[in-house]
C-alpha cells in the first residue's frame, strides 16, 4: 500500500571530545526504545524550532547551539506507529549549551518502568556502538554515518 502521509522527525546528534554520542533510552507506548534525542516536528514549526523545542521537553529545559545538518532520509521507511505514512528523519550536529540541565547515566534504562520518568540518557563511544544498541532503522543507518565521520 503507497503511503499518504510524511512522519517528520527531527534528531540531535551530540558528539563530546571523547567522540562519544548521547543517546537516549525511553519506554513509550509500551515499548523499550533506545534512539537519538528527538522527537517528532509539530505542523507549523521549522526543523531547527523544532529541535530545540525538543531537547527542551525531553532535557530538562536544556539549550542547544551550532546546529549542523548532519542527514536526512533518503530512502523509504515506512512509519512504525502510524498507519499509510512514509518516515523522513533528519538528524543535526549540536552542541549542548552549559551548564547541562539534565542528568547523564552510565547504565541504560536508569529509570523504573511505570514511575513518572521513563526517559534516561548516557554517553557511548562511537567507536563501540553498534546498530543492534539502536531500536529504530533510520538511527541504525546513522550508526554507521557516525562511525564514518568520526573515526577512532
Amino acid at each position: 500500500m503507497t503511503p499518504n502521509k510524511f512522519i517528520l522527525r527531527v534528531y540531535g546528534l551530540v558528539v563530546n571530545e571523547q567522540k562519544e554520542v548521547l543517546i537516549s533510552d525511553e519506554f513509550e507506548l509500551g515499548i523499550k526504545m533506545t534512539k537519538f534525542p528527538g522527537g517528532g516536528l509539530e505542523f507549523g514549526e521549522g526543523l531547527t524550532d523544532g529541535l530545540i523545542r525538543e531537547f527542551a521537553e525531553e532535557c530538562n529545559g536544556q539549550e542547544i547551539e551550532n546546529l549542523r545538518h548532519f542527514y536526512t532520509t533518503d530512502f523509504y521507511q515506512k512509519a512504525l506507529f502510524f498507519e499509510n505514512a512514509q518516515l523522513i528523519s533528519v538528524y543535526f550536529l549540536v552542541n549542548l549549551k552549559l551548564p547541562l540541565q539534565f542528568s547523564v547515566s552510565e547504565k541504560a534504562f536508569d529509570f523504573e518502568i511505570g514511575s513518572q520518568v521513563t526517559q534516561s540518557f548516557r554517553w557511548v563511544k562511537i567507536n563501540e556502538l553498534k546498530e543492534e544498541d539502536i531500536t529504530f532503522p533510520i538511527d541504525k543507518f546513522v550508526v554507521g554515518k557516525l562511525k564514518q565521520t568520526f573515526p577512532e
